[in-house]
């Protein structure tokens, strides 16, 4: 009998999970299957039960249930309380929900492969404030980078966003400054940043000839610069393309999926997982889901 994995979310439709997991348990003969389900907030409760009742070896979260579903399970990892959301939970034996968020680890797991980037004392420029840019924040400061500059649109929400990682830092050995501007005042941080991530959702599919900032202040950077975008539907949005035209490294979000990915079949599944052909399933065009 097949063991059953799945992803809450509302909407579903467009995520990759079921093809990228169910590629790598049948690379590996292994007896399970991943199904998408669209769960309205209102039912969120309804469905983790239903889970649990069903013997589900465990689940993804996505967008909007990510921060609900923390109050659903029993146990939470100390990611998924330093970033405030839980995107994979593991039910034990005993029935028991073990809520994690391997986003974070995912993009710093890409990042590193793809561009050798050393984090230790870096200076980051963070677009964005939302959910994923809490995941890459908390994980970078884990990381050792000496400035973590928050820049938004709404610059309260930045501020919320600082203050909330320098809360969950306070009294540990985590030294970095943060700093927050509004999005249009982002200029004035790129002469000397190492990196530049782009967590928002300009540039995706459909608005893909968008950028979250103006693309000729890339050419601030210095040459060592890393810019690094989460979306990777297009594969290479407008803000990597015109990075590259201006001779930087750049890095996109298809290998953070793999990767996040990767980590939630390793703790449902207790072994490595196939990287490989999890990467080749979501390879083809389109698609961006948790």
């Amino acid at each position: 009998m097949a063991q059953m994995v799945g992803l809450l979310g509302h909407p579903v439709g467009h995520s990759y999970s079921p093809r990228m997991h169910n590629a790598a348990f049948q690379a590996l003969n292994l007896p399970y299957v991943y199904e998408a389900f669209d769960v309205l907030p209102d039912h969120l409760a309804d469905a983790v039960g239903g889970m649990r009742a069903l013997r589900f070896r465990g689940f993804n979260v996505t967008i909007p249930h990510k921060v609900a579903v923390m109050e659903l399970v029993d146990e939470l990892s100390e990611e998924a309380v330093g970033i405030g959301a839980v995107n994979t939970v593991v039910i034990g034996e005993d029935r028991k929900l073990y809520g994690t968020n391997t986003d974070g680890m995912g993009y710093m797991r890409s990042l590193r492969e793809e561009t050798g980037i050393s984090f230790s004392g870096a200076r980051v420029v963070l677009l964005g404030a939302g959910g994923a840019a809490r995941a890459v924040g908390y994980t970078l400061l884990k990381e050792g980078i000496a400035v973590l500059r928050i820049a938004n649109r709404n610059v309260e929400r930045a501020h919320q966003l600082a203050e909330r990682l320098q809360a969950t830092f306070a009294g540990r050995n985590v030294k970095a400054e943060v700093e927050v501007r509004p999005l249009a005042d982002v200029s004035r941080w790129l002469t000397d940043a190492d990196l530049v991530i782009n967590t928002t959702s300009v540039g995706m599919y459909p608005r893909v000839e968008e950028a979250p900032v103006q693309t000729d202040w890339l050419r601030m950077l210095p040459e060592h610069a890393v810019v690094s975008d989460l979306i990777y539907n297009p594969r290479k949005t407008v803000l990597l393309r015109e990075a590259e035209r201006y001779g930087l490294r750049i890095h996109g979000g298809l290998g953070m999926f793999v990767y996040q990915g990767a980590e939630a079949f390793r703790l449902w599944t207790g072994q490595e997982a196939p990287v490989a052909v999890m990467r080749q399933a979501v390879a083809g065009d389109g698609g961006h889901g948790g």
